[in-house]
């Protein structure tokens, strides 16, 4: 069918994006909220006395609700391709802010037991699902809208939306945590971001139920070109499997390890190994990922000039050279003392049965209980192995004859003691302000990598696929790759930190990702200026 329609006025496309977008916000905003939260979240509903495994199961659930991405899609992708753009879109902002609302609502694990992470798990399952339909709902939609000269730099606002959910879920976590305190905040005044969802949920649906259903769409309708199955048909379409593949391997899961390493990943780093209190890194990763909206909208304007395959191929070059230095940047930054330190007296574990079990809620030898005590400080170590169990750091051997083995709680403390007398100071630190613009600086930076390889993408699919199927056929490469690929970063990141000792391992997850997606999208992209129709 022919597809070319007339460049919208300056008042549709405005109406088009804002809506698209801001629902694009909300959503992500109660996706990113549970993340935002970790620290407190995985001690209310997975408490343990294990600070490492709750962080662990805290990630693992956090990587449930990417798991079920990909269902969303399938779902939600036939609705799109069969019933419409616009109300398929309409369902999972809705389903999604009742999700997570409810999440703010269930009580703890401490009153109600098991059941509490159970109702959670649901409820991100819920989330999840909402998840696998809203991007390629959005997406599609603008660009629906847009001439394909401007195709990039139009839909760039959805890939923005979806950094400003992220900011969104920082200003109202340290609004609140402003508003009621330090007590009241640990003790019930957490659950109030996740209630505002409801709120957000009323902006959205007012905003995009003004909106009419997309020109393409509408033309299909018209023509009776609409998919019978449209799952089955993305699947069988001719040449629609490589583009499949591509959209995976080589946009997906590329772009999203990026994101999560530029804005979760860098949050937790900051609040473990760098020991930063919580509102001071908080407000720095914000600050940087509200610099970093900008590169995404720059590199889909780019993307209209020079082709979708130039900045996603040169984002992902980029980050394969920069990623180490600038996360070694950060620690060099964000708490110099601790890199010295680290440096100057490096911790030194040596023992027979050094094993670490990441999901035992205690270890069983006492080799092991040492490297989940020092996991938990964030401090770096290297393991050894030798006859005896011994402690060092630097030259100097730390005592362990009177370590609290049988006593969790005591040993952290025993273990800071230690590390104290041979010279390490594991206080919370914030930043001055010189050092903390240099740390948003560094950020902006791993932003900005994440701006050319996401900037572009939702331009890039759509124009992949044909319009009877490019609601089924984006959403489900996108969600599987950025469900799994992404939504397990955090967990990986943390599992391979906590068996090495290194705070900077988990990176090799990312780095691995990236370079196969650069050479899928070397391989399956293609050049060239952009266009309406798959070649």
């Amino acid at each position: 069918m022919n597809t070319t329609h007339a460049e919208p006025t300056a008042a549709d496309i405005r109406l088009v994006i804002a809506a698209s977008s801001a629902g694009t916000v909300f959503e992500w905003y109660d996706f990113f909220i549970y993340g935002t939260l970790g620290t407190i979240l995985s001690k209310a509903f997975f408490p343990t006395g294990n600070a490492t495994l709750e962080l662990l199961l805290f990630w693992l659930v956090f990587a449930v609700g990417f798991g079920f991405r990909p269902l969303g899609a399938v779902l939600f992708g036939f609705l799109g391709d069969r019933l419409g753009r616009k109300y398929t879109f309409l369902a999972t902002v809705a389903l999604m802010g009742v999700a997570t609302a409810g999440v703010g609502l269930v009580p703890s694990a401490a009153s109600i037991g098991y059941t509490a992470p159970a109702l959670v798990i649901l409820l991100r399952v819920a989330q999840g699902l909402a998840l696998g339909g809203e991007y390629g709902g959005a997406a599609v939609y603008v660009a629906e809208h847009c001439a394909p000269e401007r195709r990039g730099f139009f839909t760039s606002f959805i890939q923005a939306g979806v950094v400003g959910g992220f900011i969104l879920s920082l200003v109202v976590v340290l609004t609140c945590k402003a508003a009621f305190g330090p007590e009241l905040w640990a003790a019930w005044g957490w659950r109030v971001p996740f209630i505002l969802s409801l709120a957000l949920l009323a902006i959205s649906l007012w905003m995009r139920l003004k909106l009419s259903e997309s020109p393409v769409f509408q033309a299909m309708k018209a023509e009776n070109e609409l998919a019978g199955n449209p799952f089955i048909e993305c699947m069988t379409a001719p040449g629609n499997r490589k583009r499949l593949l591509v959209a995976l391997f080589g946009i997906a899961a590329g772009l999203t390890v990026i994101w999560y390493t530029a804005m979760f990943s860098s949050l937790t780093f900051l609040k473990t190994a760098m020991r930063m209190n919580d509102t001071a890194a908080e407000i720095i990763v914000g600050i940087a990922a509200l610099f970093g909206v900008g590169s995404f909208l720059f590199f889909g304007h780019v993307s209209d000039r020079v082709g979708r395959k130039a900045p996603i191929v040169w984002g992902y070059v980029a980050t394969l050279v920069l990623l180490f230095p600038l996360y070694w940047g950060i620690g060099a930054l964000a708490n110099p003392h601790l890199a010295r330190q680290a440096r100057e007296l490096p911790v030194v574990v040596a023992g027979p049965d050094c094993r670490y079990e990441a999901f035992a809620i205690d270890q069983a030898s006492q080799c092991g209980k040492l490297l989940s005590d020092l996991t938990a400080t964030g401090v770096p170590y290297r393991l050894e192995h030798a006859a005896t169990l011994s402690l060092h750091a630097g030259a100097a051997r730390l005592p362990l004859e009177a370590y609290p083995w049988a006593d969790k709680k005591a040993r952290g403390k025993a273990l800071e003691g230690l590390l104290g007398k041979a010279g390490y100071d594991l206080a919370r630190i914030t930043p001055t302000p010189g050092r903390a613009i240099l740390v948003v600086l560094v950020l902006f930076g791993l932003m900005a990598l994440s701006g050319a390889t996401y900037g572009p993408v939702a331009a890039t699919l759509c124009e992949m696929f044909p319009p009877r199927i490019r609601y089924s056929s984006l959403s489900i490469p996108y969600h599987i790759g950025t469900g799994y690929f992404g939504g397990f970063l955090p967990f990986l990141s943390t599992l391979i930190i906590a068996k090495t000792g290194d705070p900077y391992a988990g990176l090799w997850y990312t780095w691995v990702v990236v370079l196969v997606a650069l050479v899928v999208s070397l391989w399956g992209l293609k050049g060239g200026l952009p266009q309406d129709e798959p070649a």
